[in-house]
């Protein structure tokens, strides 16, 4: 890691760029910011669904981790990984960490019974799998048969259903 004086600047552009700082730090400020605008200042919310925002949390974090421990590469596709990664939770879902993502939005939907939540999920459905169908054309040019083979093993999303 470079010295704080070599290092970038900070820039807000830069650091919407991160998937993972929208979902867990922005998505849920906006979240509770736009509630409370709409419900004029009262904000609903569940115990409950503080639980399934934590299982989305912990997931992506662990799931990260262990595929950069075992794989290699950086976070996301832009630092791709030098080995499949087939064992683990990577052994039931090929995207646990997109799928973290998309369990915490849940969490959000649930918490704070939020119709604004629910869509932004929605739109991530649809975002999270375009951006999976690139990942596996990177992954299927770069490990060929050997990654082919883990696609027809394991499901994309969700083990024995998606």
């Amino acid at each position: 890691m470079p010295p704080l004086s070599q290092s970038r600047p900070f820039t807000l552009r830069r650091w919407l760029k991160s998937t993972s700082r929208r979902t867990f730090v922005l998505y849920p400020v906006l979240i509770i910011a736009v509630d409370l605008l709409i419900n004029k200042g009262e904000l609903r919310w569940s115990p409950w669904g503080v639980l399934i925002l934590a299982w989305g949390y912990v997931q992506y974090k662990a799931s990260g981790r262990y595929r950069t421990a075992r794989g290699g590469g950086g976070p996301g596709i832009d630092v791709p990984p030098d080995r499949i990664v087939d064992s683990g939770i990577y052994a039931y879902s090929r995207n646990p960490m997109y799928l973290g993502h998309l369990i915490f939005m849940l969490g959000l939907v649930i918490t704070f019974h939020s119709v604004p939540a629910a869509m932004l999920l929605v739109f991530h459905v649809f975002w999270f799998q375009r951006r999976v169908r690139e990942d596996e054309m990177h992954l299927t040019a770069a490990f060929g048969d050997e990654y082919r083979t883990y696609m027809n093993r394991v499901k994309r999303w969700i083990p024995g259903a998606i």
